[in-house]
């Protein structure tokens, strides 16, 4: 496994951190934590673009983050649940794991001096 898909990883789970915090924070020093947070965050984010390409890293991370705050609005704030979320979320996965496959199809030719 390429070290960057675990620096997606963590900056994809350091988002979902700092999103939750934009809903409970209630005093002056929560935000401190929340900017800690992003700055690692974004810490992460750049390590994953050093060795995988920008645009996937950020689709992942997008997707994901997306994802979810969708289900932490469900879950924890309770946000609804509807089919059309459901479908437009899982068709965002779809495009997210796409782009993946595709990208992963160009280094392949590539490797074999296609293009």
């Amino acid at each position: 496994m390429n070290k960057g898909w675990i620096f997606v990883a963590l900056t994809s789970f350091f988002e979902l951190f700092w999103i939750f915090g934009f809903n409970v924070a209630s005093a002056w020093w929560h935000w401190v934590i929340i900017v800690a947070f992003i700055l690692v965050d974004f810490h992460f984010l750049a390590k994953a673009c050093e060795s995988l390409p920008t645009g996937t890293v950020y689709a992942v991370f997008a997707g994901i983050g997306t994802v979810g705050t969708s289900l932490m609005d469900v879950f924890y704030f309770g946000g609804s649940l509807s089919g059309g979320k459901v479908f437009f979320i899982v068709l965002l996965v779809i495009g997210v794991v796409s782009l993946n496959l595709a990208d992963k199809v160009e280094e392949e030719k590539k490797a074999k001096g296609f293009v």
